[in-house]
């Protein structure tokens, strides 16, 4: 059975070896700074003991005065997971930091999420639209889509 560490757990972790990079830390995930994605990611999937040598699925929520990423990461080695996630404000152009050099996975997810949400992953060695065609207006899964003209 696969366990779900505890938010509260990892996050003191990250807040011991990254200060300011932690947000918020509950019981169910890790919310981090965008700036200290790439870093803390990193310490997840390499750090011996967490091991979040997978990445099962990314996606975005849309709160209106900003967008949250949510990344779901599993250890196969010890058999458990975790939720981390991050913000990133902005409408006009939001942009986190992509982690295609930590996960291959991430790569298509990345880009759906651009092309659904229109936030680009910087880094990311391929960012087009993978789901919707180039000369399509706007980003579908955007709470305003249809409000702004589209």
């Amino acid at each position: 059975m696969t366990v779900s560490l505890s938010g509260l757990e990892i996050g003191k972790q990250l807040k011991e070896r990254f200060p300011g990079a932690v947000v918020e830390a509950n019981d169910q995930a890790v919310l981090v700074k965008s700036e200290s994605l790439l870093d803390v990611a990193r310490y997840l999937k390499d750090t011996t003991g967490l091991d979040f040598d997978y990445l099962a699925f990314l996606t975005a929520v849309d709160y209106y005065d900003y967008f949250e990423l949510v990344y779901r990461l599993a250890s196969l080695k010890h058999n458990h997971t975790m939720t981390l996630k991050t913000r990133c404000y902005g409408r006009e152009n939001p942009v986190v930091p992509s982690v295609v050099k930590l996960w291959k996975g991430a790569d298509f997810q990345e880009r759906e999420t651009f092309d659904l949400f229109g936030i680009k992953f910087e880094g990311h060695p391929n960012m087009k639209r993978i789901v919707l065609w180039d000369g399509f207006k706007g980003h579908p899964l955007r709470k305003d889509y249809l409000s702004d003209g589209n």
